[in-house]
This record gives C-alpha cells, structure tokens and sequence, in this order.
C-alpha cells in the first residue's frame, strides 16, 4: 500500500483488500529481488512451446521453452520492474542495468512471469465468452438465472415477464421485454438493458441491506451503485456503503455475501478472525458464496 493510503486504511474496508480476481482487466506487478527466487515450474504446470507477444515488443526472451515477446523501457529507478497486462509483459529497467542483468532477472522471474501470463490468456477468453450479443432473443443472467431478451416496441421502458416455459428444469422462463424496435442499434439495446439491470440492482441492495443490518445490528447512512473494475463492494466507518451493480447477475445468496461482508465491516474494520466472526454469525456457509463470486463469470458491456 503506498504510504500516503496508510492513514484511511482503517476508515474504508472493501471485499477487494483480500486476493481475489478482477472484474475486468488487470496487470500483475513484480520488483525483482535479488534475494528471492522463484520456483520453477514443471512441463506439468506450464503448456509447452506457448507464444506471448506484447504488441509494442522490441525484445524476446525463451522462459522455460516458452517464446516472451516483451516490451522494455528504460526507466530512473533502483530495481527491475515487471507488468503482465492484458497486452502482455512490459519491463522497466533502471538505465545502469545492462543485458546479461536483465536476462538473468527475466530467468529468475520465469515462473511467476510465465504463471501471470497465462492467467491473463486465460481471463481474456472467459471475457470473450461472456461478451454480450445486443440482439432480440440474447439470453443474461439476471440473480442467477437466464433471462431472454425480447424487443417490443409495445412495451414502455422494460418489463420482465414468465412465459410459457416457466418451471421446466434447465429452460430459461423469463423475458425481459424492452421497449425498442427490432432495428434498435446494439448500443441502444445495451443502455436499456444496463440501466434496467442498475434500477434493480438498487432494489435488490436496499431491501438485502435492511434485512442483514438489522440482523448485524449496525446502521447504513448510505447505499450507492458502484461500476468499480476490481471491487464487488467497499464499506466505510461513516456507513456508507457502495456495491458493485453487476451483483445483480449472481443469485441472491451471493449478492447477501457481499452485502454482509460490507455490512460487517462496520462493525470490524479489518479481516480479523474477529470480522470472519461478525460474517459467519449471519451466513455459517459464507465460504460457498464466497468462492461462487470469485469464479463466476460476468458478462462484459461493452
């Protein structure tokens, strides 16, 4: 944590200050330290003969058999510093370091480099999988189930509806019909579903607060919707609260999850045992909704 945060980090609490993976993009970081070594990973670990390139690579270097196209840049600084990103590796090298330096540093790093790189491949094609196709008859997860998108000029606004299908096992059962012509662009469509999809998610938040602050026995002065990139939820010692309103995909039990783990932070600024405590006291099997959330998939607008 930089310095300059030290003084709020008992003041704001978030589901995020724990490890957990982003919603969207991220980039992993790493100094190298001349002390530390990395384990190396076995062909059991890391696929053969894999290829990652950095669209802006001037250099390349072979890690463990693998091909790491990287880009470099010569920065003041004291260490040799390493990014995995959506783009790939990028490494800034302090301008006294020469080539055989950072070809060591490179080799020293392989396994967390080549570890991060495939975490990153690997959340690319989940957000590709879960791109949404704006048109009439796309199916979104609404709390945990699939709802199908109609477009009705008829309807005003959006409305969700069953249908003839309701109560088959595996059969999506609701329509969310939206008030647009069947030529809407893919960008009006997906504002109007958004914004459907913000409305309840404040309706679900503010009646899931109410139930488990009372439950908790602490106070909310505020709920707000947060679109944040990396965090569900953040909780501050004044009572705010702000979720994540792409909560609204998950079933209810993970939505109460992260709402009680906000909630519980009013009562324990931390992620003591103690706070645990204040968690599993209103959800005893918090753990499954807990590992739900981290490797569910969110749909990406875009």
């Amino acid at each position: 944590m930089p310095s300059w945060l030290a003084p709020w980090k008992t003041l704001q609490r978030s589901l995020f200050d724990e490890p957990a993976e982003p919603l969207g993009e991220a980039a992993a970081t790493a100094v190298v330290d001349p002390a530390a070594t990395e384990p190396v990973p076995s062909p059991h670990e890391i696929l053969s003969g894999e290829i990652f390139r950095h669209p802006r690579a001037q250099r390349d270097v072979r890690l463990d058999g693998h091909l790491v196209a990287y880009e470099m840049r010569r920065a003041r600084r004291r260490s040799i510093g390493f990014v995995v990103g959506a783009e790939g590796l990028s490494v800034s090298v302090p301008r006294w370091v020469g080539t055989r330096e950072l070809e060591s540093a490179l080799q020293e790093k392989r396994g967390w480099i080549l570890r991060k790189l495939r975490e990153q491949r690997e959340r690319e094609s989940r957000m590709a999988a879960s791109r949404i196709d704006w048109r009439d008859g796309t199916g979104l997860p609404f709390l945990g189930e699939t709802v199908i998108l109609v477009l009705d000029p008829r309807t005003t606004g959006a409305v969700l509806d069953a249908t003839a299908a309701d109560g088959l096992p595996g059969v999506p059962s609701r329509l969310l019909r939206v008030g647009l012509p069947h030529t809407a662009a893919p960008e009006q469509i997906r504002d109007a579903v958004q914004g459907w999809l913000q409305r309840q998610a404040r309706r679900v938040f503010d009646e899931r607060c109410a139930v488990f602050a009372e439950r908790l026995g602490v106070r909310v002065r505020r709920i707000s919707l947060s679109s944040a990139a990396t965090r569900w939820g953040s909780a501050s010692a004044d009572g705010s609260i702000r979720l994540n309103w792409r909560l609204v995909h998950f079933a209810l039990p993970i939505i109460d999850y992260v709402v009680t783990h906000e909630l519980a932070h009013l009562r324990e600024m931390n992620h003591s045992p103690a706070f645990w405590g204040v968690v599993r006291s209103v959800l005893p099997d918090y753990e499954d909704s807990r590992h739900a959330l981290r490797h569910g998939t969110v749909p990406v607008f875009d």
